[in-house]
């Protein structure tokens, strides 16, 4: 399965940037948490779509480790749905 959106397509909804890693298996998915959360600012939260059921353990992990806050997890047409936010630090 291909993305949906190019590598460095970033869409917004609520304030929260939204990053499709669906059809790219694990890291890939939490690499581009990573460069995505390197570039937003306090305000700014990001959702990230993923079907590598890796997803479900990296991601977690990653945001336990940079202490960032894993606000949901959705499950929703085959791929997770993660809602991740700064802790204000």
């Amino acid at each position: 399965m291909k993305p949906i959106l190019s590598p460095d397509a970033t869409l917004t909804k609520d304030g929260f940037a939204v990053i499709d890693a669906r059809g790219h298996r694990c890291p890939v998915p939490t690499l581009r948490l990573r460069r995505q959360m390197a570039r937003t600012d306090n305000q700014t939260g990001v959702i990230l779509w993923a079907n590598d059921p890796m997803a479900q353990i990296d991601v977690p992990h990653f945001c336990n480790q940079n202490k960032y806050l894993l606000l949901s997890t959705e499950v929703v047409d085959e791929a997770w749905v993660f809602t991740i936010a700064r802790t204000g630090r």
